[in-house]
């Protein structure tokens, strides 16, 4: 959906491509490993080297956190390098491990990782741990359970996307009547943030009694949003409103809202605020969204793994920013930049 820009040769910015990793490349010289638990020294040039895991670069959301920390890295290039690799779609749960095995084996100072499941990437993140390595968890939290049963600990910084949805959810409710019915995509059911989603646009439609009378999961995608949402509005042509987990989704909601010609009689909200669906409020397609901050995020998770590997503060987890994004608030963002 968005496609990460080439790299300027002064930025120094290491990229390793999704569609190479695991080709077997020779790993960098980074001197011995850390013990567990103690961060690795920096590279022999004096900088470290930080690797950013993320899951689909196809989404727009994580295209825009590639870019955001890329041109970081370019503003620092003096202090560290970085490496940014991705996974082919949200689902990809065996290549993101591969590919936090691959940032072990070339001995980086810290993984900045979103990770695709909550659950799954805690093992892999453990060995990252005991090589001495420095991990960030940012954007979907990890399984507090499983991370001490594995006995590691990982901050963890990002939104808070209870909160977020239910302020999506509560704007919308302000458009319905109580005893309405609405249909809600989730995305993957093991990621927490789509828990917390879920969980907070449930909330907001309790509050203002409105029934939500169908929820799956699109596992974070538009095609499958899509064809859910085509079936949700078949089985259930009461609907009034899709509640969507993120973006990609919503799109592919309103495809298939278009397709049964309700464009306007059912209104559609979203979670991530990418481009495409900023136009689309724009137009009144979408009625609102959640902004949190792609473009930041990651370099919030760089900075915090730059302190920790530089021993300048203890770990902690952070909450950032999320916004509600309405046609209201695009308009007054807009005024504001006139000069």
């Amino acid at each position: 959906m968005n496609h990460a820009r080439p790299l300027l040769a002064s930025s120094r910015v290491l990229l390793l491509a999704a569609a190479i990793a695991g080709c077997g490349g020779t790993p960098e010289e980074s001197g011995a490993p850390g013990q567990p638990g103690s961060p690795k020294a920096p590279n022999a040039g004096g900088k470290p080297r930080v690797a950013l895991v993320m899951k689909s670069l196809a989404n727009e959301f994580f295209a825009t956190m590639a870019d955001g920390a890329k041109a970081h890295q370019a503003g620092h290039a003096a202090d560290y390098d970085l490496i940014v690799n991705g996974i082919k779609d949200e689902r990809d749960l065996s290549r993101q491990v591969a590919l936090v095995d691959e940032m072990i084996a070339q001995g980086v100072a810290a993984i900045v990782i979103a990770p695709a499941d909550s659950r799954a990437l805690v093992p892999a993140l453990k060995r990252a741990h005991e090589a001495g390595i420095v991990v960030v968890n940012i954007d979907n939290k990890l399984d507090a359970a499983v991370l001490a049963d594995q006995g590691i600990s990982v901050p963890f910084v990002g939104p808070d996307n209870r909160a977020g949805a239910h302020k999506v959810g509560e704007y919308l409710a302000g458009r319905l009547k109580t005893g309405d019915r609405v249909g809600l995509l989730e995305g993957i059911r093991t990621a927490f943030n789509g828990q917390q989603r879920r969980q907070g646009f449930e909330e907001s439609m309790k509050v203002a009694g409105i029934v939500i009378a169908d929820s799956q999961t699109a596992q974070w995608e538009m095609d499958q949003a899509n064809r859910i949402a085509a079936a949700m509005l078949g089985e259930h042509p009461e609907i009034r409103a899709l509640l969507c987990c993120n973006d990609s989704m919503a799109l592919g909601a309103l495809a298939a809202v278009k397709a049964a010609g309700r464009t306007g009689e059912v209104l559609i909200v979203g979670f991530d605020n990418i481009a495409a669906i900023r136009s689309a409020i724009k137009d009144g397609s979408v009625l609102a969204t959640a902004d949190q901050h792609a473009g930041q995020l990651a370099v919030y998770g760089i900075e915090l793994a730059l302190d920790l590997v530089r021993g300048k503060r203890p770990p902690a987890d952070a909450t950032t920013p999320v916004d509600l994004v309405t046609a209201e608030t695009l308009g007054s963002a807009a005024q504001s930049a006139k000069p």
